[in-house]
Parts: structure tokens; sequence; C-alpha cells
């Protein structure tokens, strides 16, 4: 931590460098720490009590599992993500009723989009999930999204640690105490990041991006009421409608081998990217370590670090990197409301309705801009949706529906940002007066064989 000027650090002193006593003993007392009647610190005394709490807050976080190498705390995590859950109303396991309505409703899927799209049914069943299912199931890729940040935390406080050390020798008893109520905060601020989203997420894929190991058709029963709730629909149209656009986007992922792993990746990219204000963190350590004595407390504490975290610049990497992952989930979306708007035509028509009610939900900031700000720092507002939709329909009508999905066979074939601002000439013609390389040359050959159209480089 800083050494000179702050008056509740150990090793805070006057312009001479001396310590000063006063300060010493405010920071002290924050713990319960006091002198005796005599005035005087009995030093044995405050080695005591120090390992004393070291060892208390050590176990009771280890009452939630180890910590890995960084620091983390993942059950105690999963558990404030529970907690959190739990917390919001209640969250019943589904009954066998909710697990046959959701299967029927994805067969119906199923059956019309088999009429629509050429990628096939995907191979696990459907089913209905509670909230802490959707935790459950979800959590290893959460975990695998925010290792970056829990790794660039790490490092931070690192830092941190040493250079208050290097002014301060005995600040080092207090380092141990002081990284892990830095853990637990960001451990508390992931677990409840991951509990609110899970009281908001109507499918397992509605964050955009594939959440669990295998592609899987899951639905939300007790979260598709809180959604359902003053809409004036049928209960059984708004599941019809959800279950296809978690199908469409589940068979999409399953099909399309490159989709779920470059999404990820450009999540972990712009993660490894960020920068951990210094200054910022440590004053929010600072100002809750001696209020983090228990893991309720750290629950707590967890809410202000997590505002303290980001530093607000952003690299130009990042910005490319954001640009590309916007423009992704935007046509992936796109390709999901352009494809149930055709299934749906004719056959549905409160699927008009519905249609605007997610459209409003993703302007007031959806579960994927609110999970990735809050978890990874990402500030990702896919305002592109609608115009995707338009690039697929218009080479629907062009081309064809076959050509509109095999625009996901490569990389390079799928719309770029500028695609996206003039629809009628990917259409037509892809990205044209592009220059393939020999793999993609190589590509279009294949795919001229086969009567369509050819790969070009993504500007």
């Amino acid at each position: 931590m800083s050494d000179q000027g702050n008056p509740n650090l150990p090793g805070a002193g006057d312009e001479s460098g001396r310590p000063d006593e006063e300060a010493l003993l405010k920071f002290l007392a924050q713990f319960g720490l006091t002198p005796g009647p005599d005035g005087r610190l009995n030093i044995e005394e405050l080695m005591g009590r120090m390992q004393g709490m070291m060892s208390a807050f050590s176990n009771q976080m280890a009452s939630h599992g180890p910590t890995d190498e960084a620091g983390m705390n993942w059950r105690f995590t999963k558990d404030i993500a529970r907690k959190v859950t739990a917390a919001d109303g209640a969250d019943p396991t589904p009954l066998a009723a909710q697990h046959a309505a959701v299967r029927d409703a994805t067969a119906l899927a199923d059956l019309w989009l088999d009429e629509q799209i050429s990628f096939p049914a995907v191979a696990r069943p459907a089913a209905a999930w509670s909230r802490a299912e959707w935790v459950e199931n979800t959590f290893t890729t959460w975990q695998q999204l925010t290792r970056p940040v829990v790794t660039q935390l790490s490092a931070a406080l690192g830092g941190l640690l040493d250079r208050q050390g290097s002014t301060d020798p005995g600040a080092g008893m207090m380092q141990p105490m002081i990284r892990a109520a830095a853990g637990g905060m960001f451990a508390a601020q992931v677990g409840q990041s991951l509990g609110r989203l899970a009281t908001e997420v109507v499918s397992a894929g509605d964050v955009g991006i594939p959440l669990t190991q295998k592609p899987q058709v899951a639905l939300l029963p007790t979260n598709l009421a809180a959604f359902s709730d003053g809409l004036d629909l049928d209960a059984s149209d708004v599941l019809l409608f959800l279950a296809l656009r978690e199908t469409a986007r589940q068979r999409l992922f399953a099909a399309v081998g490159w989709l779920g792993p470059q999404l990820l990746a450009l999540v972990e990219h712009y993660a490894r990217g960020i920068a951990i204000d210094p200054d910022a963190f440590e004053q929010a350590i600072e100002s809750q370590i001696s209020n983090s004595m228990t893991p309720e407390q750290i629950e707590q504490a967890g809410q202000v670090v997590a505002g303290s975290l980001f530093a607000p610049a952003v690299t130009e990497e990042q910005r490319e990197v954001l640009g590309r992952l916007e423009t992704l989930l935007a046509l992936v979306e796109g390709w999901v409301d352009e494809v149930v708007e055709q299934v749906t035509r004719g056959r549905m028509p409160s699927a008009v309705a519905l249609t605007e009610v997610m459209r409003r939900r993703r302007a007031a900031g959806g579960p994927a801009e609110a999970a990735l700000k809050a978890l990874v720092g990402l500030e990702l507002r896919p305002r592109r949706m609608r115009d995707a939709a338009n690039v697929w329909a218009a080479t629907r009508a062009t081309r064809g529906p076959e050509a509109r999905d095999a625009a996901w066979d490569h990389p390079d074939l799928v719309p770029t940002a500028a695609d996206l601002d003039d629809p009628l000439g990917y259409a037509e013609h892809g990205h044209a007066g592009a220059t393939p390389d020999d793999l993609d040359a190589e590509l279009a050959k294949l795919l001229d064989e086969e009567g369509r159209p050819g790969p070009h480089r993504v500007e």
C-alpha cells in the first residue's frame, strides 16, 4: 500500500519519514488492537492477536474449499451465487410437467426449424433448469472467462504489497490477510454478478455466448414466468417463442465448430488486456479491510471493491477486439432473429409482439452486457443486431436460406461490420473486392464446385 501520507496504514509518518505514532495506533485500532493502561502496546500480544485474526480468517475461507494459485476461492464464489439467487425468491427444482413442457416446445421448435435452416438438432435432450442449476451448469465457462482478470488482480496486489513491504518491514505480517481479503472480495463480486444474472436469463444461451460444455437447449421456468408477467400473452406462446430462439442458437453453436471458441477467445483476449487501477484498488482495500473478517462481510465489501477495479483506459487492441466481439454477437443474435421470424410467420401471431419485447430488453441492457461489464470490465453494447438481421434476411431473399447459413462455414465468410452498413451488397456478392489468401483460395475452389459462394478476407 502507499507508504507516506496515508494515516490509515502503519509506516505512515511525518515529512521526515519518522513513524507517526498516532496514525499507527489509529490503524491498529481498526482491528481492536489498543494500548494498555500504561499507553504502550504489548508487542507479544499484538503479534498473537494478529496471528489469531489471520488464522481465523484463513479457516473461514478454507471452509469454502481451497484457493487457486491466484488466490481465488471458486467454491466461495459459487456459494455466493447460489445465495444471491435464493435471496431473490423461490427457486424450486422444475417439476416433471415443466420438463415435459420444455421438451414438447423444443420438439415443435425443431420441426419448424428443420424447414428453414440446414443445421441439425442438438444431440442432448432439452431440459428445464432452476436458477441454481444454471449457475452449476455454466460455472466452468465463467471461471474460464474471469481467470484472466483474477491473474491481473493477483499481479496488481503483489505489486502493492511488495511496495509496502519495501518501505515498512512491519507490514509483512498483514500481507497474508490483505491478500486473502482481496481475493475474497473479488470472489464475492463474481458470485454476486452470476447470482443476479441467474435471476434474469431465460435460457442456457440467453447471454449470447455458449456457456455449457456441450450445446444444450435449457429453459428456466421461474424466469420464464417473470418474463411473461404483464405481457398479456399466452404462457405457452412465450415458452414456444423462447424455445425457438434457444433451439436455433444452440443448433448454430453445435454446427459451427469455430463460432463458440472464437466468441470465448475474444472475451478472454479482452480480459487479458484490462488494466487494474492500482491506486483505486489500494484505496478500496484500505477502506474495507477492517470490515472484512468474515465471509459475510467480505461479500458486502466485494461490492465496494468491484467498482474500483478497472481503469477507464482502453487500448487500441482492446477496441479492435471489442469491435469484433460486438459484430460477432450481433451476427449470432441477428441470425436467430431472422430464422425465428421466418418460421413463426403465418403460424404464430404473437411472435411479432414477443420480438419487440426482446428488442426492448436489449435496448435496456440485456444479460450479456450486465454480466460481461461486471465480470471482465467489458463495456459491451451489441447495437447492431437489427442490422445483422437485415443482412441475413437480404441474403436469404437474394440467394436463398442455404447461402445465408453457408456463410457460417468459415470465419472469413460471415459479414463484417462494413457489411452491416451495406446489407444488399453483401447479399448479392459477399465480401466483394477482398483478396483471399491461399487457404481461402482452396476453400473458394471447393465451394465453387458445389455452386456456393466462396470466402473472402475480413477487412
